[in-house]
């Protein structure tokens, strides 16, 4: 049964998008993302694959999503409807779901269970919807996964995503189309291929920029056309899957190319990318949007490029909080990083902030980094109070989780309670002076045991979501294990020729 209150709300989120792309077609593909609608439609990868699906001949794709109440606790999660035409997501021949990190694994166990769908891959029949995996996860770590998907792309998907569903559609025995898209680059077949996983993909750069069709108020984005301004990143930070060495680095996306892609009516525009501030162009750009009245949001700001005539575009275009990254709570954690912001970069962001009546300065950086010491901390006191004496300051905190795929891979949890301990260190050290917000070293904790670990990693996950997904149930789950978060490293397979 289908409850009149979600019939409503779905009926409302539908008749306030803009540039959804209505489509039938004999092939339909139920389009799940596992964490709520909100967070969905400000998906730019999501929206990306939404958009190649209605284009491909012969399908299309109708969306579902966690339910909003499920977000807290998993147990609330009802059978997965699609928005397009309320069919249940267990009538459809095909599930591609897109996975943006590692709290979202949980999120399908429960979508899937709820729906009537195991979970577990392997209690799985041909009567059960094939189960096909790709997202921001993918260029990390995808083996928790395993436990659970029939296959995953890994990598950027728009050149692979047509060749699989050609194959899925085909009337061939699970079998067999196993066996098939085995053969296909860069995708991994977890029942065939164990934990030797692919290179990651990366399209032709005649595909980029990825844009999102539909906007709509309901999104945590809200109202905000979705467009990339370059894909990847020139930078070599230690910590993160999206240095230079993925996918050859930073691909720029041509200006005048990128502008004509801005529909007229947007009054709302989102550069997305992983160092949107490092796009040659990007001052006349957001200037562009400046002239038009067009109000601007980007993903990624490097104080290191924060110039007077950037600050100044950014407060034309509705910007009030200057927002970009100390990284680390040191010089000597910076270093460790690899990052180039240095404390006259952070310095000279404050006085920009101030000179040009931003409400306040925002900085990010991350704690519990390897060899870290409660001088790095006193040192970000000291440094953080200097700054708030020039314009008020914000410092939003994440505990370090070292991931695959990159040089800091295999370094280890900090600890909950060292986390802890530290972070209200910082938070007495700035009371009154700064405001201090931290996401949970809890949760943190859960994302580095998931972002190391394995197929086991990801069978844990399973019994965690089904008890409803809180904290102390990924610990029962996790500590079942054993020594967790150790499970032997993958071996990425480098040619296909070697099956």
């Amino acid at each position: 049964m289908i409850s009149q209150r979600f019939r409503d709300l779905v009926r409302l989120r539908l008749s306030d998008e803009v540039g959804r792309i209505d489509k039938d077609a004999p092939t339909k593909v139920a389009l799940v993302y596992p964490s709520p609608y909100a967070a969905g439609m400000s998906s730019l990868g999501f929206q990306r694959i939404y958009r190649l699906v209605q284009e491909l001949e012969g399908f299309s794709g109708e969306r579902a999503f966690l339910d909003d109440d499920a977000e807290q606790d998993l147990r609330k999660q009802e059978r997965a409807m699609t928005y397009e035409s309320f069919r249940g997501i267990d009538s459809f021949s095909i599930i591609a779901t897109s996975v943006a990190y590692e709290g979202e694994i949980a999120g399908l166990v429960r979508i899937l269970d709820a729906s009537g769908i195991p979970a577990r891959r392997e209690e799985r029949n041909e009567s059960h919807p094939f189960i096909l995996a790709g997202g921001p996860l993918t260029f990390s770590n995808p083996l928790p996964l395993s436990p659970i998907v029939d296959a995953i792309i890994i990598g950027e998907a728009e050149e692979i995503t047509p060749i699989v569903l050609r194959i899925l559609e085909s009337d061939h025995s699970k079998e067999k189309k196993l066996e098939e898209l085995m053969l296909v680059p860069h995708v991994f077949v977890p029942a065939l291929m164990g934990s030797a996983l692919p290179d990651v993909a990366k399209v032709d750069d005649a595909l980029l920029p990825a844009w999102a069709p539909i906007r709509t108020k309901h999104a945590v984005l809200s109202d905000m056309f979705l467009v990339e301004t370059e894909r990847g990143c020139s930078r070599g930070c230690t910590y993160c899957v999206m240095r230079r060495s993925t996918n050859g680095g930073m691909r720029i996306v041509d200006k005048e190319h990128l502008l004509s892609i801005i529909p007229e009516d947007a009054k709302r525009v989102g550069l997305v990318g992983a160092a949107v501030s490092d796009h040659p162009k990007i001052v006349e750009i957001v200037n562009h949007f400046a002239d038009r009245g067009v109000e601007v949001g980007l993903s990624s700001l490097r104080p290191d490029r924060m110039t007077d005539a950037f600050v100044s575009a950014l407060k034309r275009t509705g910007y009030r909080t200057l927002t970009t990254a100390m990284d680390g709570p040191s010089e000597r954690m910076r270093e460790l990083l690899n990052r180039k912001a240095r404390i006259r970069h952070l310095i000279k962001c404050a006085e920009l902030a101030r000179e040009h009546k931003m409400d306040r300065l925002k900085l990010y950086l991350m704690i519990g980094l390897p060899n870290e010491t409660d001088a790095d901390i006193d040192e970000c006191i000291a440094f953080s109070a200097e700054l708030s004496k020039i314009v008020p300051l914000s410092l939003g905190i994440a505990p370090f989780c070292s991931k695959r795929n990159t040089p800091l891979d295999g370094m280890p949890f900090a600890g909950i309670d060292i986390v802890t301990d530290r972070l209200a260190r910082l938070k007495k050290g700035l009371r009154g002076r700064v405001d201090v917000r931290s996401t949970s070293a809890k949760w943190a904790w859960v994302e580095y045991v998931l972002a190391q670990g394995g197929p086991k990693e990801g069978e844990a996950a399973i019994v965690a979501a089904r008890e409803g997904g809180k904290f102390a149930d990924y610990k029962r789950a996790f500590a079942a294990l054993g020594d967790v978060g150790t499970e032997a490293r993958p071996k990425r397979r480098l040619a296909i020729a070697s099956i």
